[in-house]
């Protein structure tokens, strides 16, 4: 083919692919572009999660009349004069690509007016193409109403998710921004009915309390920190809230950073983050945060992607050290951490001795650190190899070999160990039990039995137990449902994302009703591989797994029982349901090996 020019309206439909990604995309530009503007009110109207109409209205300083016509051109703006401008933004938009990018794949309506004129102008684009603006009347601000999204690229309307998947989207967004900008009050409109509305008073804990709800804002601790401009460029400056570390989430979704109030995914932070809870949270729980760094603009460049979502540091080590610092700081002055002196048991104060050529190290399958001689553990240190003993077992020997999920032998009852682990003799070794994870297979394929043979009843609540929730996950729980229905919960609507939970399963009757209803949104397991096209059979592991006895709590002899031979009439015994091992065996023959003992088998 031959080398021509592209004609304006492909090449606008092309860089528009850059800017505009979903309609997410769209409200996030107009949002940014209101509080630009000065707004103290910004309301987003949203139907068809966006794919028939955004619509953002906010009272900002408007649009001058001569100008309108001149905003949705490519490349227009009031943000930049130089080049120089570029190592120094301090607005959220400054590219002038947004309204008309939006332009060329929509229809869109702009209305404008400044506090100069009685009338506003309103301009229209479609398709890239604009019609000539217009004199009517409308209050002070501007109106974006952006309609059928898409349109003229049926590729990028073919690769949009779900609606409720881009709803979470849009009210993950604006639920942003609303922390970030605690003096304007925001308002989501979702087909009619409201997901959010913040006061705009300023205060940031009573956002969270929209958010969260009451008992979760009021554990949030508060970040204040500012580092001293002499070491470094400028002045540093964190604010905002953190967790405890009672209070944690399965994955990171609800980890945000505002830096000089854009919202960013900065990896770097989120590590720094992390790291500040180290050793003081589980492995793979995860704090909540909502952190807002301010720096000088110049040690920040924010043009290094097309959605403006990554920045880069002129002191990257300096930004990750202050955040670190600043977050631990706040954790130990909330939450001190109890010093512990461990005092080695009488049988400890005497080490083995080393020339008994005994390997003092479990070698467990696939602990790389004890593989191969095993003259990497305890019992080996300063041993000569060629009298090290052979330890080395095959694969079926090992403890917790691959385990089929097949049925296990009739087990014996010893006991509890740490209150996490149940210990039973088998015929063919010794069982360690997960009580967590066994329990949680047992009541998943109980539920899922009484479900298919149609015996599920529910158990209803004396009193309802009320959940409210941010707006993302309450949409994703409206989208549940009528899966929850035929599990027997049933929830209903109370409110702007708030939820009664009225009856619960019965084999679920104790527990806690609001802690499974919020299981669902907030504790999504890392790794449900073997559950991913199964919508029933996830919800059920989820709900399972919040509901099982934990690790930690102390059951009677008789509960440890009952739930041994409840583990041996699974079906799948040997994992729970999200794939993870409930028990690890210890063969009769590895204990001889271990202990050294003459005639091993």
């Amino acid at each position: 083919m031959p080398i021509k020019i592209l004609s304006p309206e492909l090449a606008s439909q092309i860089a528009a692919g850059e800017v505009v990604e979903r309609p997410a995309s769209v409200v996030k530009e107009l949002v940014e572009n209101s509080l630009d503007a000065g707004a103290t009110s910004i309301t987003v109207t949203i139907a068809e999660a966006g794919r028939r109409l955004i619509e953002v209205a906010d009272d900002g300083s408007g649009i001058p009349a001569d100008e309108v016509a001149l905003a949705v051109e490519r490349h227009a703006t009031s943000k930049l004069a130089s080049a120089d401008d570029l190592f120094r933004i301090g607005t959220l938009g400054f590219r002038g690509e947004a309204l008309a990018s939006i332009g060329s794949v929509a229809h869109l309506t702009l209305t404008s007016r400044t506090d100069q004129t009685e009338a506003a102008t309103r301009i229209a684009v479609q398709g890239g193409i604009s019609a000539p603006p217009q004199q009517v009347g409308a209050p002070r601000g501007t109106v974006v109403r952006v309609e059928n999204l898409f349109y003229n690229v049926p590729a990028r309307l073919k690769f949009l998710k779900k609606d409720v998947t881009e709803r979470r989207r849009i009210d993950a967004l604006l639920t942003r921004y609303a922390l970030a900008y605690p003096d304007v009050r925001f308002k989501l409109i979702q087909d009619g009915q409201p997901k959010l509305q913040t006061s705009g008073n300023g205060d940031r804990r009573a956002i969270l309390a929209t958010l969260y709800g009451v008992d979760v804002a009021k554990q949030l601790l508060e970040v204040n920190a500012v580092e001293d401009p002499s070491i470094g460029s400028g002045s540093v400056k964190l604010t905002g809230f953190i967790s405890p570390t009672s209070l944690t989430r399965s994955n990171r979704r609800e980890i945000t950073f505002f830096i000089n109030g854009r919202w960013v995914q900065d990896i770097s932070l989120s590590t720094a983050l992390i790291q500040a809870y180290h050793t003081l949270l589980m492995v793979g729980r995860y704090p909540l945060a909502a952190l807002f760094l301010d720096l000088e603009p110049a040690s920040v460049d924010v043009n290094v992607h097309p959605t403006k979502a990554e920045v880069r540091f002129s002191d990257p080590s300096r930004m990750f050290s202050f955040v670190q610092r600043s977050v631990r700081k706040a954790i130990l002055a909330y939450t001190p951490v109890p010093k512990m002196g461990i005092t080695p048991p009488a049988l400890w104060t005497e080490r083995p001795s080393r020339q008994s050529g005994i390997d003092f190290s479990w070698q467990f399958a696939g602990d790389e650190g004890n593989q191969g001689s095993g003259n990497q553990g305890l019992g080996n240190q300063g041993i000569p190899e060629s009298q090290i003993p052979n330890t080395e077992l095959p694969d079926t020997q090992s403890p917790n070999p691959q385990l089929p999920n097949t049925k296990v032998p009739l087990l014996r009852l010893i006991g509890q160990i740490g209150s996490v682990y149940i210990v039973a003799e088998g015929p063919d070794g010794l069982y360690l039990i997960d009580q967590h994870a066994a329990h949680e297979r047992v009541l998943f394929e109980r539920l899922l039995a009484q479900k298919e043979a149609n015996t599920l009843s529910s158990q209803t609540l004396l009193q309802a137990a009320v959940v409210q929730l941010p707006p993302a996950q309450a949409t994703l729980l409206e989208d549940q449902l009528d899966v929850l229905r035929v599990f027997g919960f049933e929830v209903e609507p109370f409110g702007p994302n708030t939820f009664q939970v009225r009856a619960i399963p019965n084999i679920f009757s104790g527990a806690d009703p609001a802690a499974a209803l919020r299981v669902l949104v907030e504790d999504f397991e890392g790794d449900e591989t073997p559950l991913q096209n199964k919508l029933e059979e996830r919800i059920a592991a989820r709900v399972c797994k919040r509901m099982a006895v934990k690790g930690g709590q102390t059951l009677s002899t008789t509960e440890q029982a009952s739930l041994l031979r409840d583990l041996e009439n699974c079906d799948s015994p040997r994992t729970c349901p999200h794939g993870r091992p409930t028990m690890i065996h210890l063969s009769v023959d590895m204990l001889e090996r271990q202990f050294g003992r003459t005639g091993a088998r």
